[in-house]
């Protein structure tokens, strides 16, 4: 079984003890190192609000851009297939006007 002073002068105990040493310096250098990083905390927080925010509008002006795009290219659909339409019902007009000689009874010979 090793001795007191072989575990003292071991690594592990070392190592445990540079451990503890830092711990309670990090506890007592915690409340300045968080009161001199707080207003940088702030800053970064604020950057990030201000960026997020304006992604929001970029985003919301871009739907409604394509919105708009798309209500447009409907739009152009619409009047397109009303212009087939009107031509297509013309065209049956004039092709009945041409057909209805042709279906005439012919004219007596006198």
């Amino acid at each position: 079984m090793p001795s007191i002073g072989d575990i003292i002068k071991s690594d592990i105990a070392k190592g445990m003890a540079l451990g503890a040493g830092a711990a309670l310096v990090a506890l007592g250098a915690l409340p300045n190192v968080m009161k001199s990083t707080r207003p940088l905390a702030r800053v970064a927080l604020k950057s990030g609000l201000l960026f997020y925010e304006r992604g929001r509008e970029v985003v919301a002006e871009a739907q409604e851009t394509f919105e708009d795009l798309v209500a447009e290219v409907k739009a152009e659909l619409a009047e397109e297939s009303k212009k087939a339409a009107a031509a297509a019902a013309e065209a049956e007009v004039g092709e009945a006007a041409v057909s209805e000689p042709e279906n005439a009874a012919p004219d007596a010979e006198i």
